[in-house]
């Protein structure tokens, strides 16, 4: 099985010889995201994007092959998005055999300056509630311990 991921805008990509493969669906929506842009803001594109003859799991199908080809196992965003293109430019191009594999899709989620300053003002929220309720716990009192109650007589 082989395995992609982005991280952080980079592909890493490793592959193996299996011969059924189908990219994840985050992994596809991820291409078809970046072509369905593309194509509004390249009227060129946009004509190759709508060849009838093209299509989004065949993309995939290709870029795959040509990853597992390259013999390559880190790509950028860029690097990835050419191979998307190149396919749909392309009318004469294979997209080669379904080969097995899973692909993991990363993003890192990037916070503006608000939302920063509204979390550190949460978390700080947050350790004010618990420090406060630890200090306004009833302490738990200690129970004397009770000397035992035997039936012998002590002569001491």
């Amino acid at each position: 099985m082989a395995d992609i991921g982005i991280f952080n805008g980079n592909y890493f990509i490793t592959h193996s010889n299996s011969k059924d493969m189908q990219g994840t669906n985050h992994f596809k929506q991820t291409i078809q995201d970046y072509l369905e842009e593309r194509a509004l803001n390249d009227t060129l594109f946009a004509v190759s994007f709508r060849k009838p003859n093209k299509s989004i799991d065949d993309c995939i199908t290709y870029i795959l092959n040509t990853v597992q080809k390259s013999g390559c196992n880190g790509f950028t965003d860029d690097e990835v998005y050419s191979m998307a293109v190149h396919y749909y430019d392309e009318d004469d191009i294979d997209a080669g055999k379904a080969i097995n594999c899973k692909v993991v899709v990363n993003h890192t989620i990037e916070l503006t300056a608000e939302e920063k300053e509204q979390a550190r003002k949460d978390a700080m929220q947050r350790a004010e509630n618990e420090a406060y309720s630890r200090i306004t716990q009833p302490k738990k009192k200690a129970v004397a311990k009770q000397p035992e109650v035997t039936n012998q007589l002590n002569l001491f």
